[in-house]
Protein backbone atom coordinates (compact mmCIF):
# COMPACT_ATOMS: atom_id res chain seq x y z
CA UNK A 1 0.00 0.00 0.00
CA UNK A 2 1.33 3.18 -0.40
CA UNK A 3 -0.13 7.36 -0.59
CA UNK A 4 -0.08 9.71 -3.68
CA UNK A 5 0.47 12.85 -3.92
CA UNK A 6 -0.17 13.30 -7.14
CA UNK A 7 -3.86 14.93 -6.92
CA UNK A 8 -2.04 17.41 -4.72
CA UNK A 9 0.58 18.30 -7.06
CA UNK A 10 -1.87 18.72 -9.94
CA UNK A 11 -3.76 20.93 -7.65
CA UNK A 12 -0.80 23.11 -7.01
CA UNK A 13 0.10 23.14 -10.75
CA UNK A 14 -3.40 24.04 -11.47
CA UNK A 15 -3.41 26.75 -8.44
CA UNK A 16 0.22 28.28 -10.16
CA UNK A 17 1.26 27.59 -6.57
CA UNK A 18 5.42 26.34 -6.58
CA UNK A 19 6.44 24.75 -3.37
CA UNK A 20 8.00 28.05 -2.03
CA UNK A 21 4.06 29.37 -1.39
CA UNK A 22 3.32 26.47 0.67
CA UNK A 23 7.20 26.52 2.58
CA UNK A 24 8.11 30.25 2.55
CA UNK A 25 5.32 32.33 2.02
CA UNK A 26 2.48 30.91 3.68
CA UNK A 27 4.56 28.32 5.84
CA UNK A 28 2.03 25.51 5.62
CA UNK A 29 4.60 23.21 5.74
CA UNK A 30 8.52 22.62 6.36
CA UNK A 31 11.21 22.10 3.42
CA UNK A 32 11.60 18.19 5.16
CA UNK A 33 7.75 17.70 4.55
CA UNK A 34 7.63 18.99 1.20
CA UNK A 35 10.84 16.42 0.65
CA UNK A 36 9.06 13.90 1.97
CA UNK A 37 5.86 14.62 -0.31
CA UNK A 38 8.14 15.01 -3.36
CA UNK A 39 9.51 11.56 -2.56
CA UNK A 40 6.23 9.22 -1.80
CA UNK A 41 7.00 9.43 1.91
CA UNK A 42 5.28 10.00 5.18
CA UNK A 43 4.03 13.49 6.58
CA UNK A 44 1.10 13.87 9.60
CA UNK A 45 -2.16 14.81 9.41
CA UNK A 46 -1.51 18.25 11.24
CA UNK A 47 0.44 18.59 7.69
CA UNK A 48 -2.81 17.28 5.74
CA UNK A 49 -5.61 19.35 8.14
CA UNK A 50 -2.56 22.64 6.91
CA UNK A 51 -2.73 21.80 3.27
CA UNK A 52 -6.73 21.34 2.90
CA UNK A 53 -7.15 24.76 4.81
CA UNK A 54 -4.27 26.49 2.75
CA UNK A 55 -6.12 25.08 -0.36
CA UNK A 56 -9.71 25.07 0.63
CA UNK A 57 -10.26 21.83 -0.41
CA UNK A 58 -10.70 18.04 0.91
CA UNK A 59 -8.15 15.20 1.97
CA UNK A 60 -8.97 13.19 -0.75
CA UNK A 61 -8.65 16.19 -3.35
CA UNK A 62 -4.43 15.94 -2.10
CA UNK A 63 -3.62 12.66 -1.37
CA UNK A 64 -4.81 9.17 -2.65
CA UNK A 65 -4.81 5.35 -1.51
CA UNK A 66 -3.04 2.95 -3.37
CA UNK A 67 -3.55 -0.47 -2.52
CA UNK A 68 -0.80 -3.12 -3.24
CA UNK A 69 -1.73 -5.31 -6.16
CA UNK A 70 -1.14 -8.45 -4.65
Amino acid sequence: MSISYEKLLKLLKERGLKNSDLVKKNKVMGQATWANIQKGGNINTQTINALCKFLNCKVEDIIEYIPDED
